[in-house]
C-alpha cells in the first residue's frame, strides 16, 4: 500500500522513485531479496516471472525472466531476460545491484543499470527510494528507456499490493 510516490530524474538513464509503504522495514526489505515474493511483484502490469533466481549477498548472482502475458497484446509470449550482481546487501536498509539485459547478435549487453534501494524505518511504516542509473545504452534500447519510468512505477506498485497481504 502506498501512501505517497515521488517521482524524479535527471533524462531518460536515470529515475528515483520514492514511496512509504504501510509495512516494517524487514518486510520490504525481504520482498526485495526472497525469490518468492519477488516473483510475485517483480516487471510491469501483463507479466509474471518464470525464472527468478537470486542470492542476495555482495558478488551474489540475480536472474529473472520476464514472461508478457495476454493483457499485453501483440507482445505475448515475449521474454525479457535480467541478469545481475549484488554489489551490496546491507539487512534492512540498502541493497546495490547492477543488471544488464537485451543482448545484441553477439549476445553482449545492450542495457544496463545501477539500481540502489535503500530502506528508512518510520516507525513501522517504511520509506523506500529506488535508484535507477542506466550505465550502458546501446542499439535497440530506445523502447525499453521509454517505458522505464511506467514499467518501474508499475513493479513498485504491485510490491505495494504483494506488501499489503503480508500484513
Amino acid at each position: 500500500m502506498k501512501e505517497n510516490s515521488a517521482n524524479t530524474g535527471t533524462s531518460d538513464r536515470e529515475l528515483v522513485i520514492t514511496r512509504i509503504f504501510d509495512a516494517p522495514r524487514e518486510l520490504v526489505f525481504k520482498a526485495w531479496t526472497d525469490p518468492k515474493l519477488i516473483e510475485k511483484w517483480w516487471g510491469p502490469r501483463g507479466v509474471t516471472n518464470p525464472i527468478c533466481k537470486l542470492d542476495a549477498r555482495p558478488g551474489g548472482a540475480i536472474h529473472i525472466v520476464m514472461l508478457a502475458g495476454k493483457d499485453l497484446g501483440d507482445l505475448e509470449g515475449q521474454e525479457w531476460p535480467m541478469k545481475g550482481t549484488f554489489d551490496e546487501v546491507i539487512p534492512p536498509q540498502r541493497i546495490v545491484f547492477t543488471s544488464s539485459a537485451i543482448k545484441d547478435e553477439n549476445g553482449n549487453p545492450q542495457l544496463e543499470q545501477k539500481v540502489t534501494i535503500m530502506l528508512e524505518d518510520l516507525e513501522g511504516k517504511t520509506k523506500m527510494t529506488l535508484h535507477i542509473v542506466v550505465t550502458k545504452a546501446g542499439p535497440g534500447t530506445e523502447g525499453p528507456l521509454s517505458g522505464m519510468k511506467m514499467g518501474w512505477n508499475q513493479s513498485i506498485d504491485k510490491l505495494g499490493e504483494e506488501l499489503g497481504k503480508h500484513r
